[in-house]
């Protein structure tokens, strides 16, 4: 598996006081010399998240990605239920160590049927370790106080059975991180395996803060950051230049260039509470004088363009500040009607504001109403001033804008970098080339509010979208699963949000749910193939809805959070032969449940009891189609076929028309078309029965492999190429196609249907009319609707072998 690309940037080591305790909780178990932790409550999310991110997999041809890579492949033998920590680790050596920590379950590590892996069974100070040995990787386990402990050394598991010990602080950390984001990352600025997060090299992690801890949002097109950052000595930036200083607006994007690699902002309510901070940080005398031209600013930025910077003062008393710069007015150039002025102390903000500010000289300046900009470059401050007077900079950007949502409006330290500057700072920790290009990612963002003796944390990295055009069609979402997928990707609704969600079973007979942002809320292993489409029930009557669906062998009600609702499943001997119908006759959640099996039908409430009465008793012929409920004049009507029969039966089984029908019938659904029971012959004739079993048929011209699909007074079958809608005629191309889709949403019929041969999906109006952009690629039926409340549809097909796709109509 693909795992943990973005967080090779992110290894912490912790130095805090220990305290003897019993150990409960998983943070308990972690080693003392832990270079990384990372948190997850749901594995199968993470490990989905990580492959499936655009950003991350831009790391896959590194060598410490495939390193890692390497190392964790023993994750695939785990099924964690609940929480799990990963832990890396320095030993002696310099080499890296990894460790697994997770509650212990009966589920969680089966051996059995294992290919490649053996097992040995060791004794230490009167535990028992097991060694594996997994496709030539090897890794000890061992079970401490119900919980389950492995590690790549048996040397670590050796020391935490040695050393009960705590870390206070760490716990104190852990317990600030959330468990519902994808997962959590605690982070020690010292560890050497990160150098920093800023574009100037010179600005260190290290120097800025000790640790950070965050939860990390990772989705498709983006990773979304929060959390804190603390610094427990006043040798660090954070701790010391921030201390008592009150957070500002940021406004140096409203100045910087639009082509620009970035910028960097902090801000201070009051000039002389940093100063100080800065003077006691690089122990300069406190009395030593100050500089006017600072007095009435209140932020600080650095611009950067390739190897040029300039520096820019915002200042809330401009005249004041253009005052302190009387004796620096000698005009060297004008440029746009703006003079540019020398600056005869070129290192003047390298003494102020070292070290947020090195190896930076100015000789030249210019003011832009409220800013004054400093720069050895005049060809920078040439392009400062066109960019403003345009209007043309970062704060201008779609991309910047929407950065920006993820942020708050102050910060005390602000980064902004571009792809170029994003993927030298990248290179700059890895030190690995990256052969991608991360010319997608536009505008990153990394923010901190100081608070007190800690600051707030935020952090995004977007994948840059082109804006939707009218009847356009965008691609969301591209979900890759760990197996190929088996049924078509389906809708369902969260009865929480009254959004769309989609579930879809892989080869392997799992079941995933996954959010309508490509979150892999659960995943759930069935006994066979799901049947049909999954229908949703209100089994309690609440408002809360579980899925409902059969295999060939159990009968399923699994709820919103991926767990069996009792008493289902229900198992069966004998083989389900047709979908799961669900019944609600009088719409009073009173549910009837029919199971088909042969030419048997069975029926159950929603407690899986038998319903006593129904009297139906078997068919001559195996039933060839899903039996359905109609209701005609406040008559019920379940209505099923065999080969040469439509049965037409009443809520209790009896018989209550009954239709003399001559020659063979297709493998086609009934349909209730204008009031009539609609199906095909296997001669591709149209055969509807009404209520008192007459019958009428229709020849239309339908091959012996057709299909059929119907709504009330829409008919869509699809013959050898040619794809009728009502009375409208569509000739496709030859090949393989799957049966049409009919979908009725806000008063609009849509036909469906994907050639499995081009792999292309094609959707229709009512009138035969291809809508724009379609056909577009997709490898599977689709299943069209509005999943998140606005104007627009979406539909989800296959993609690949093993990957859903997401698709929007704008």
């Amino acid at each position: 598996m693909r795992l943990l690309g973005f967080t090779l940037l992110l290894f912490v080591v912790f130095s805090c006081s220990n305290v003897e305790k019993n150990r409960t909780n998983l943070i308990d178990f972690v080693p003392n010399n832990a270079s990384i932790i990372i948190k997850t409550s749901n594995l199968e999310d993470l490990k989905s998240s990580i492959k499936n991110s655009d950003f991350l997999n831009k790391f896959s041809k590194t060598s410490a990605f495939k390193n890692l890579e390497t190392k964790l492949e023993n994750l695939k033998l785990l099924k964690p239920n609940g929480e799990l920590l990963i832990c890396f680790s320095n030993d002696g050596n310099d080499s890296l160590q990894y460790s697994i920590i997770t509650k212990f379950t009966p589920q969680l590590f089966k051996r059995d049927s294992i290919k490649n892996y053996i097992e040995e069974s060791l004794t230490y100070e009167n535990q028992t370790l097991t060694k594996s040995t997994f496709n030539n990787n090897t890794f000890y386990s061992t079970i401490i106080d119900s919980t389950f402990f492995a590690a790549s050394s048996k040397d670590v598991i050796n020391t935490v059975l040695a050393n009960s010990s705590m870390n206070d602080e760490l716990t104190k950390i852990y317990n600030s991180t959330s468990n519902d984001k994808t997962f959590s990352i605690i982070i020690n600025a010292n560890s050497p395996f990160i150098k920093s997060f800023f574009i100037e090299e010179s600005l260190k992690l290290s120097t800025f803060t000790n640790y950070i801890a965050i939860d990390v949002d990772l989705k498709q097109d983006y990773i979304y950051i929060n959390g804190i950052t603390k610094a427990t000595d006043s040798t660090k930036i954070l701790n010391n230049v921030f201390r008592n200083t009150i957070p500002q607006e940021n406004q140096i994007q409203n100045i910087t260039p639009f082509d620009s690699d970035g910028f960097m902002s902090f801000t201070f309510k009051n000039f002389k509470t940093i100063e100080g901070n800065l003077k006691a940080l690089n122990k300069i005398d406190s009395t030593s004088v100050s500089v006017p031209i600072f007095d009435n600013i209140i932020e600080v930025g650095v611009i950067y363009q390739n190897e040029n910077r300039a520096i820019v003062l915002n200042s809330i008393d401009f005249i004041s500040t253009e005052d302190a710069l009387i004796g620096e007015q000698t005009i060297v150039d004008n440029y746009r009607g703006i003079d540019i002025y020398s600056l005869s102390k070129p290192e003047l903000f390298v003494n102020t504001f070292s070290p947020l500010i090195k190896n930076i000289n100015t000789d030249k300046y210019c003011i832009l109403d409220n800013f004054f900009v400093f720069s050895n470059h005049t060809d920078l401050l040439q392009s400062i001033i066109a960019n403003y007077q345009n209007k043309t900079t970062f704060g201008e950007l779609d991309t910047f804008k929407k950065a920006k949502e993820q942020l708050s409006n102050a910060s005390s330290l602000l980064l902004i970098a571009n792809s170029k500057s994003l993927k030298s700072v990248l290179i700059e920790n890895f030190k690995d080339d990256l052969d991608d290009t991360f010319g997608n990612y536009s505008t990153s963002a990394l923010q901190f509010i100081y608070d007190s003796n800690f600051a707030h944390l935020n952090a995004i990295i977007q994948k840059s979208k082109t804006i939707a055009i009218q009847n356009s069609v965008s691609e969301e979402l591209n979900i890759k699963l760990a197996s190929d997928i088996l049924t078509k990707p389906q809708f369902v609704t969260n009865h929480l949000t009254k959004e769309k969600e989609i579930v879809v079973q892989d080869v392997k007979n799992n079941l995933y749910l996954i959010s309508n942002k490509g979150k892999i809320l659960w995943k759930k292993q069935l006994e066979g193939a799901v049947l049909g489409t999954i229908e949703q029930i209100d089994i309690y009557k609440n408002g809360r809805l579980q899925l409902a669906f059969a295999t060939p062998n159990r009968v399923y009600v699994i709820d919103r959070d991926g767990k069996d609702v009792a008493p289902f499943p229900g198992k069966f001997n004998d083989e389900i032969t047709q979908p799961l119908s669900v019944f609600d006759y009088d719409k009073n959640k009173d549910y009837r449940l029919l199971v088909t099996q042969g030419k048997n039908i069975l029926m159950y409430n929603k407690n899986l009891q038998t319903v006593g009465g129904f009297n139906f008793k078997s068919a001559k012929d195996a039933i060839l189609s899903q039996p359905k409920h109609f209701r005609i004049s406040r008559k019920d009507y379940i209505v099923f076929k065999t080969q040469n029969t439509i049965h037409i039966i009443d809520r209790v089984g009896n018989k209550r028309v009954s239709p003399k029908i001559s020659g063979n019938l297709s493998n086609q659904p009934i349909f209730l078309y204008n009031d009539k029971f609609t199906t095909t012959t296997s001669n591709g004739q149209l055969i509807s029965v009404d209520t008192r079993g007459g019958i009428s048929l229709e020849n239309l011209n339908l091959s012996e492999k057709h299909n059929l699909e119907a709504s009330s007074k829409t008919l869509v079958t699809l013959s050898e190429n040619k794809l009728n809608i009502k009375s409208n005629e569509v000739e496709l191309d030859f090949g393989t196609y799957t049966r049409p889709e009919l979908f009725y949403i806000k008063d609009k019929i849509y036909v469906a249907i994907t050639d499995l041969q081009t792999q292309k999906v094609y959707l229709y109006d009512s009138l035969g009319n291809l809508l724009p952009y379609f056909p577009l690629y997709g490898n599977s039926e689709i299943t069209l609707d509005n999943i998140n409340k606005d104007n627009s549809l979406e539909f989800v097909t296959k993609g690949e072998n093993n990957s859903i796709l997401l698709y929007r109509i704008n």
